[in-house]
């Protein structure tokens, strides 16, 4: 005859007070084991996203986004042939190009 034990309730009391005496002995243990894998986490995270290289689709599509600025060729004539013919604006270009944060 093969007795199976059965479960009642004061089996089930007993092992619930003992895994409760075992997690309150080690409730530090377990809680500074649980802040340090949650801190690696996040570290591993962090490295592993700053060291990461953009794709070419993300490069391309963020070159596209900003354009070059352009400057019509008829207001390059302009201000050139102003530079040649008046004596204070070339002095006020000469002055832009030594020291182009003066007013």
């Amino acid at each position: 005859m093969n007795k199976e034990p059965e479960l009642n309730r004061q089996m089930l009391a007993n092992f619930l007070g003992s895994i409760q005496q075992y997690t309150v002995r080690y409730a530090v243990i377990f809680f500074l084991l649980l802040v340090t894998a949650v801190y690696g986490f996040v570290l591993f995270k962090i490295t592993s996203y700053s060291s990461s290289q953009p794709n070419d689709s993300d490069v391309a599509s963020q070159a596209k986004a900003f354009s070059v600025p352009h400057i019509p060729t008829s207001a390059i004539d302009q201000m050139q042939s102003l530079q040649d013919h008046s004596v204070s604006v070339r002095a006020l270009f000469d002055a832009a190009r030594n020291n182009p944060f003066q007013e």
